[in-house]
């Protein structure tokens, strides 16, 4: 069985359209977009909101589901976009960030927003932008991801959507997202991230996830830490939202693993137990399954309809997302990920000792790669026990970390370190080091994955990188043209 590898035709689902007169157009609106970059990240819903208006308020014209959480909230909003698809719904899906394409983060029924679009929609942008700046109503550029946001909540509206499913960039109550009218709010998991943004500690991340909730929606949350769990449960109480948890309301039985995925069972309130089969690799895949389902339920409640459990499992059996621990080869095997905090890489290991138990690890590899900020000591302890080989590759974004601080990390628990100059490099020589027995893990930052997924990106379109950054500091950044982010130099190891 083979995953949708960088060759296979599915793959080419991201890559831009042939076009003549346009590409200039779309070209031209991507690097004036990047340019954001150099404004950073910027909490805080003033901005967002003047444009919004500035845009009509697009974003009152649908109800939504809105999905935080520091792991699976990507998976979880794709699936319950499908099951609202299934059912017959002109559903909207935004996420970030995207491995190939800018356009991956817009979508409607699984189709990509349009490159014309695009340079449409961020003309729209940035004339309402000159506007705002002109008569003070804001005090600041947009930020890429605010610009982004913009775009996304201003095409579902041209696209008349029945709804959108929409995943948070960092946090909740102070993403530029936090501007929905939603019906339902998603909490996948809580676990140390971002602590530079959104405080220090359990409770603290919590809190701000929890700022997604508002009066009149209904709430669907994970397998939360104790502390989180109180905390969401606080929030959710003083909004007057009344919540589902995966483990009571929402239910998982009888998992079995196959060569093509993985079935279980889901028990939601008012929802007979439906058999799904899920094409998605992991062990973690199941609970954002039933999130997912549970979220599409709540919605559907909310709007009076119904789900059918046909259409759910006939949904969920076509999903495809890409690297969540996608198998791209067998013989050996060969899977992609994008796992780069301690607890998603424990995840991953521990669903490789389910799908592969007899693997070898003196004869297997993985390549890593990752953003500075990550705790790689505690990432590549979850990757240890699975092989003896480390390949150390750099990431093509002005916040990777250089593979030489890797391999500082992986030298006491890897008995092999090898740098490499590319991750298209690094794959070859972790395919070399991979035995009959063995497989390979590519794993760390989606900037990593779409590097590999897209080695010809440039071609199509499409920036070298899809790190929107944290740039300059605002001050530095002033005004006038930002160059282009330099990609690191190759070094001989």
């Amino acid at each position: 069985m083979r995953g949708e590898s960088p060759n296979d035709p599915a793959a080419a689902r991201w890559a831009s359209p042939k076009r003549t007169a346009g590409d200039a157009a779309y070209r031209a609106t991507l690097d004036r977009l990047y340019r954001r970059r150099r404004f950073g990240l910027r909490p805080g819903l003033e901005v967002i909101r003047g444009l919004l208006e500035g845009l009509g308020h697009p974003e009152r014209s649908y109800p939504a589901i809105h999905v935080t959480g520091s792991k699976g909230k990507g998976s979880v909003a794709r699936m319950a976009q499908a099951v609202l698809t299934e059912h017959g719904l002109r559903a909207g899906l935004f996420t970030s960030p995207h491995l190939v394409s800018y356009r991956e983060r817009i979508q409607r029924d699984g189709v990509p927003i349009e490159p014309d679009a695009v340079v449409a929609g961020i003309d729209r942008v940035e004339a309402a932008t000159e506007d705002l700046l002109r008569s003070g109503r804001i005090d600041r550029e947009p930020t890429f991801f605010e610009a982004t946001t913009a775009l996304g909540l201003d095409w579902f509206a041209r696209e008349r959507v029945d709804v959108a499913v929409v995943e948070v960039g960092i946090g909740g109550r102070l993403d530029a997202t936090n501007v929905l009218n939603s019906r339902v709010g998603v909490i996948t998991t809580i676990e140390l991230e971002h602590t530079d943004v959104l405080g220090p500690t359990v409770t603290d991340i919590a809190r701000e996830k929890a700022g997604i909730f508002h009066r009149g929606m209904t709430g669907v949350i994970g397998e939360l830490p104790p502390s989180a769990r109180r905390t969401v449960g606080a929030t959710a109480h003083r909004e007057g939202v009344p919540l589902w948890h995966l483990g009571e309301e929402i239910r998982i039985g009888d998992r079995v693993l196959s060569e093509q995925g993985q079935t279980f069972t889901v028990e939601l309130p008012g929802l007979m137990e439906t058999r799904v089969a899920l094409p998605l690799l992991g062990r973690f895949q199941p609970g954002n399954a039933a999130l997912a389902i549970a979220a599409a339920s709540r919605f559907a409640t909310a709007t009076s309809r119904v789900l059918d459990p046909t259409k759910v499992k006939a949904a969920l059996a076509a999903v495809r997302w890409p690297a969540r621990l996608e198998r791209i080869a067998v013989r050996p095997e060969l899977f992609y990920d994008v796992a780069h905090t301690p607890e998603s890489a424990r995840s991953v290991a521990q669903s490789l000792a389910e799908i592969s138990p007899l693997a070898d690890p003196a004869e297997s590899a993985i390549v890593f790669g990752c953003l500075r900020g990550k705790d790689v000591p505690r990432i590549l302890d979850a990757f240890a026990p699975l092989a003896r080989t480390l390949v150390a590759v750099p990431v093509r974004s002005e916040r990777g970390i250089d593979p030489s601080e890797i391999r500082a990390a992986a030298v006491v628990r890897f008995p092999r370190v090898v740098l490499a100059r590319s991750a298209s490099e690094g794959v070859e020589l972790a395919r070399a080091a991979t035995g009959a027995d063995g497989l390979t893990l590519v794993v760390g930052s989606d900037y990593l994955i779409g590097e590999l997924l897209s080695p010809h990106r440039e071609e199509e379109g499409e920036p070298d990188l899809s790190d929107p950054g944290w740039g300059e500091s605002p001050a530095r950044a002033g005004s006038g043209e930002l160059a282009r982010p330099r990609r690191p130099k190759p070094r001989r190891t």
